[in-house]
């Protein structure tokens, strides 16, 4: 069984019926209202279009382009989650497995598997859907999901200083300046300690 299968945080939360079309009256339902799965390669350009909308406009650089994405997204898709909403993603997270106590160059490229560490390389929302709390939800769903991988003890990333408190809120810590730097744009380090995961597991089918 895989870790997306077993899950709880990857199952369709809401479902919408068409009329007549509820269980047992002989038609299929609908898409689910709103799904969490993880991300494959055919969802690499929606993906991209909803991460260059988000970032571009803000910092002038995205934390992935589009064959970084595909990358990602063929070497570890289980270290992925999107948000779906009647089919269409809204937000996303994408990561990758890492092994060093600190981020390095090479993290931003590279996936380590097995590594007990999940370097998150970036969080976005589709702007339609800004202002309603879905980036907090998502990642909420993300570092819940990742206690389900029992390899997995502990999540980081780096991002700029606006965006600190936002993940202090989600419950990351500040390790201090990242030693990766993009054209003019430095980072703030981050850390969300994965414990507890053997508690959900034992109470949440993981």
């Amino acid at each position: 069984m895989t870790a997306s299968s077993a899950s709880p945080f990857l199952k369709p939360f809401a479902l919408r019926y068409s009329a007549g079309s509820r269980p047992g009256s002989g038609r299929r339902h609908t898409l689910p209202a709103s799904e969490f799965r993880n991300l494959s390669l055919t969802d690499a350009l929606s993906v991209f279009e909803i991460e260059r909308e988000a970032f571009i406009s803000v910092s002038g650089e995205c934390p992935l382009h589009m064959d970084e994405v595909r990358h990602f997204l063929e070497l570890c898709p289980e270290l992925s989650l999107g948000w779906f909403e009647e089919g269409r993603l809204v937000a996303f997270v994408i990561g990758s497995g890492w092994d060093k106590d600190k981020l390095s160059q090479d993290a931003l490229t590279i996936h380590v598997p097995g590594g007990p560490t999940v370097h998150i390389h970036v969080l976005a929302v589709h702007h339609r859907c800004r202002q309603q709390g879905k980036g907090s939800i998502i990642l909420w769903r993300y570092l819940q999901y990742l206690r389900c991988l029992p390899t997995v003890k502990r999540a980081v990333l780096m991002c700029e200083d606006f965006l600190i408190t936002f993940y202090q809120k989600a419950g990351f810590k500040e390790v201090g300046p990242s030693g990766i730097a993009v054209g003019p744009l430095t980072f703030t380090e981050m850390e969300y300690t994965l414990g507890g995961g053997a508690y959900l597991r034992r109470n949440s089918g993981c």
